[in-house]
């Protein structure tokens, strides 16, 4: 069981062993990974952005690993799993609005989230790809807020194609450039540092705006 978790956590290290010895197995594995970390909040810990960029990497590299289906695969993979996590957090926020005020929840905080949701929701669960752990509560909590389906499965599929297209079409770009190859450990942190900084920027901006709406308001009082 710790192997399998080792291999898991480090898949990068593992995929070209992983395919000598599975070969088209590789596809259902990976297929599996990106489900599960996007589809249950119990598994935000496995691999998501360092595994693209090293599967599009290894596709350069090897003819024999497909990355139309890898890109194919992968983009259903999430869309699937968000959809998922979505309907058991709808299914959940329902089963809690029957439920009297308790501790942990409030009508309150569900119509705070309904709102955020329904003016943000959108620009958040596009956002949220990028950021690991968040990714995988992202759609769990747009269906506990009952984010309108329509605009979440929109937003859902744009993100998802960016998500996999970016980290996977990088990798396979990069894939059989020789500095890569060697110092591919400092690349996927690199990587993965320059696709959150807009959502740094975002966040700085809306602060903000938020601020100097909040100046303007006591200027005119």
């Amino acid at each position: 069981m710790t192997e399998f978790i080792d291999i898991v956590l480090h898949f990068d290290q593992f995929l070209p062993q992983f395919f000598a010895e599975y070969g088209l197995w590789v596809y259902g594995l990976v297929f599996l990974i990106v489900f599960c970390e996007t589809g249950l909040v119990v598994t935000p810990f496995l691999p998501g952005d360092s595994m693209l960029f090293a599967l599009g990497a290894f596709a350069a590299q090897q003819d024999s690993l497909d990355i139309r289906i890898l890109a194919a695969g992968l983009f259903a993979a999430a869309v699937l799993g968000d959809n998922m996590n979505y309907a058991v957090g709808r299914f959940l926020g329902k089963k809690l609005l029957e439920k009297p005020r308790t501790r942990f929840f409030k009508p309150e905080y569900y119509q705070k989230a309904h709102a955020f949701y329904e003016k943000w929701g959108g620009k958040a669960v596009v956002m949220a790809r990028f950021v690991p752990i968040v990714r995988t509560f992202s759609p769990f909590v747009a269906g506990v807020a009952h984010m309108s389906y329509r605009k979440f499965l929109a937003y859902d599929l744009g993100g998802g194609a960016l998500w996999i297209g970016l980290f996977l079409g990088i990798g396979y770009a990069l894939g059989n450039v020789e500095w890569v190859k060697h110092h591919f450990e400092i690349i996927v942190p690199v990587i993965i540092v320059v696709s959150v900084l807009p959502i740094v920027w975002e966040i700085g901006a809306a602060k903000l705006r938020a601020r100097k709406a909040a100046r303007a308001a006591d200027t005119a009082v």
